[in-house]
This record gives structure tokens, C-alpha cells and sequence, in this order.
């Protein structure tokens, strides 16, 4: 019997809103110990997902400025003075959660093999996938989830006496 997303997805999703700031995003991902989380509208159906890559990506970008070789030295007294007058700015406006997250969710379906959600997250890059059934999401896949088919041997047996197709060989 193939291993499926339900044997071992983790079935509380936390969402956050759209448009909480910047900061209760980090407090929140810091509480409950996770890297991401999906985000939802206010009917509450997921829009997207943030990590805290998105929060570092997005400070990193506050402060690095294009490459400043071409620029002479006046220049570039110019340039971060005119860094430092826009960070100000931000500060005073908070950043939501909608200006940083990635608009596009990956999701498979329950009985999904782990073999495809491996080549998915894989070739995606992703380090989380949601399981979701009519639309609703039930569950989250992270690459904490799939290392736990390496350090839980009935799992790893399981996954290698089936192929993708769930026919054991």
C-alpha cells in the first residue's frame, strides 16, 4: 500500500489574514514554532502562503540598494540618503502580510503519493505543500513531514514496496 499525503500530513493548518502587519506575522510564526503559514481573505479561503524567507527577503531589500560601482562617490551619498528618507517612510506605514506573501498555493490531494509530492516539492523548490479536498485545505506536507518517512521505518518500507501508481513491486 502506497504512502499517501493523509499518512502523513499535519492536520492543523494555522492561516493568518491578509492584512496583518509584518510584525504579528513574525510573533505569530515565533509562538507556535513554524517557518510559514497560509494566508487567507477575509472569507477566509487561502490566497497565498508567507515564510519568514518572505520577511527576510523583504528587509533585505529595505536595505541593500542596486550595485553602487558605476556611481561616484557624491552618488552614492546621494543614493543613501534617499534609502535611509524611504525607510523612514516605511516605518511609519505598517507592511501586511499581502505585500510580502507569494500569491500562488501549491496543493495536492489526499491520496496523493509521497513519491509525487517528493517530485513536486522538489522540482518546485517548496518546503511546504497543502493537501486539500474540494477546494478546503485538511492539512499541510512540510520537508519536516517527508524527513519523517526516513526516521519512521514502517514508512520507509511502505514507500519502498510501492510505485507511484501504489501497486506494490
Amino acid at each position: 500500500m502506497a504512502v499517501t499525503a493523509q499518512d502523513i500530513m499535519t492536520p492543523s493548518v494555522k492561516a493568518v489574514p491578509q492584512d496583518w502587519t509584518m510584525q504579528q506575522l513574525a510573533a505569530f510564526l515565533t509562538e507556535n514554532e513554524i517557518t510559514g503559514s497560509p494566508v487567507c481573505d477575509d472569507n477566509e479561503r487561502i490566497i497565498g502562503i508567507v515564510t519568514l524567507k518572505d520577511i527576510a527577503e523583504f528587509r533585505w531589500n529595505q536595505v541593500s540598494g542596486e550595485p553602487e560601482k558605476e556611481l561616484s562617490d557624491e552618488e552614492k551619498q546621494e543614493a543613501r540618503q534617499i534609502r535611509q528618507m524611504m525607510l523612514e517612510g516605511m516605518t511609519r506605514m505598517p507592511v501586511e502580510v499581502r505585500d510580502i506573501m507569494t500569491p500562488s498555493v501549491m496543493s495536492v490531494d489526499a491520496d496523493t503519493s509521497v513519491r509525487t509530492i517528493a517530485d513536486i516539492m522538489m522540482a518546485e523548490h517548496l518546503h511546504r505543500i497543502f493537501v486539500t479536498e474540494k477546494e478546503a485545505i485538511t492539512g499541510i506536507i512540510t520537508t519536516y513531514d517527508m524527513l519523517k518517512l526516513v526516521a519512521e521505518p514502517e514508512l520507509t518500507r511502505r514507500c519502498l514496496e510501492a510505485d507511484d501508481s501504489g501497486t506494490p513491486t
